[in-house]
């Protein structure tokens, strides 16, 4: 395999694309907005007596209702204006969070009202995301559409850190109603950037049923050998992987270490993301996806750090490598979809990648605690370990994967 790693110059960079501008400042904004608010929601739970199941439950009805909703949104955003579809969601999206920010501020808010709002604000992203990703393709020429989806994921990251940096410190500024208002403001700066984007607004007419339409992106994803391969594999990353995130990981390590270390790991993961965004800006290997999976095989070593170190550096080692594989990945994937997908059908491939990486992750989180507890906390990350990596190298021997090829730029 060959790669360069010369720097893309000045004249090159995506931002000299007003629209490509206009997209990533929307996204960046509201991936800021979207880091706050589960903290913010979290403590409004808590501050109105919740429990953790409670908590639990409105965090998976808005699960919930973003995959059920996501395949909604890849149809529209192949059957309508992808800039109406993101200007249009993204401003009710301020409405409807700044709506559940007032309920708070204003100490009206119930439990069960938060579980409806959130819902609904869940719903509402579902059917913006698949347009905003297929976006990218629209706004710059073919040439620049590696550095366009590298450039945008590290902003997005950079926005998604300081996001949970600057929750924690709002809600303990100004409150969680008033850190949840911060979230709606972001999502008003993405419809106005949203809206400022000159890009056609016509689409092809489709004489299919919405259900047809469903139904030819799945067999535009089926076409695609590398691509339902690798949803498979993000579809059992997710089942491990997200008991051990969410759960086991503040017990192994906030519990037995101390709490403020799961922060710091959680800090050095965002790192990893952060990094990875950046050296994907320099690394630009001819064989995207062999590449990036034996990066995301690094994705283990956080779980087995967990495991065996009792003592913190090597946990934020293991944590860094996480997201910095992950995000090189990642950004090798976004590339991958971006150049082999028709540009009328990325909605809808996207809107099953989403669907099909996250749908199993509720069942990941219900059975991770009496799994862990039957085989030992250990003893299962190290199970999540071997699992998350072993799928990751196994792709490549799956021919779809090895042999797909960045296209010149």
């Amino acid at each position: 395999m060959t790669a360069t790693t010369e720097p893309p110059t000045t004249s090159r960079s995506p931002l000299r694309h007003p629209n490509f501008r206009r997209l990533v400042t929307g996204t960046a904004s509201s991936s800021l907005g979207n880091a706050i608010t589960p903290i913010a929601l979290a403590f409004a739970v808590l501050d109105l007596g919740g429990t953790v199941t409670q908590l639990g439950i409105v965090e998976a009805i808005f699960a919930t209702c973003q995959v059920v909703t996501t395949l909604a949104g890849g149809v529209l955003g192949d059957r309508v204006s992808r800039k109406l579809m993101m200007e249009g969601t993204a401003a009710v999206s301020a409405v409807v969070i700044g709506s559940l920010a007032a309920t708070v501020i204003l100490g009206i808010a119930t439990i069960p009202s938060i579980a409806v709002m959130g819902g609904l604000a869940g719903i509402v992203a579902a059917l913006n995301q698949p347009s905003a990703m297929a976006m990218t393709k629209v706004v710059v020429p073919a040439e620049d559409l590696g550095a366009a989806v590298s450039l945008r994921s590290l902003l997005q990251t950079t926005a998604s850190t300081v996001g949970y940096a600057l929750g924690g410190v709002l809600v303990a500024a100004v409150g969680s109603g008033w850190a949840i208002m911060v979230d709606a403001l972001t999502f008003a700066i993405a419809a106005v950037a949203y809206a400022g984007m000159r890009v056609p607004h016509e689409r092809p007419p489709h004489k299919a049923s919405m259900l047809g339409d469903l139904a030819e992106g799945f067999r535009e994803v089926m076409r695609h050998s590398w691509l339902w391969f690798l949803i498979l594999q993000a579809l059992l990353y997710h089942l491990f992987w997200s008991g051990a995130h969410s759960v086991l990981g503040p017990i192994v390590v906030g519990e037995g270490i101390g709490r403020a270390s799961w922060g710091f790991a959680l800090a050095a993961l965002m790192a990893g993301f952060f990094v990875g965004g950046l050296f994907c800006l320099r690394f630009r290997p001819r064989r995207l996806l062999s590449v990036g999976v034996l990066f995301l095989a690094m994705t283990g070593l956080f779980p087995i750090s967990m495991a065996v170190s009792d003592t913190l550096w090597p946990i934020l080692l293991g944590a860094f490598l996480h997201g910095f594989g992950l995000q090189v990945f990642d950004i090798f994937w976004q590339i991958a979809i971006q150049q082999e997908i028709p540009e009328e059908k990325l909605s809808r491939v996207y809107s099953f990648d989403i669907v099909g990486s996250f749908v199993a992750r509720p069942l990941g989180l219900a059975l991770v605690g009496p799994v862990a507890v039957a085989v030992g906390f250990d003893t299962w990350l190290f199970v999540v370990a071997a699992v998350i990596s072993g799928a990751a190298l196994m792709s490549i021997s799956f021919a779809g994967v090895r042999r797909l090829e960045r296209a010149p730029e």
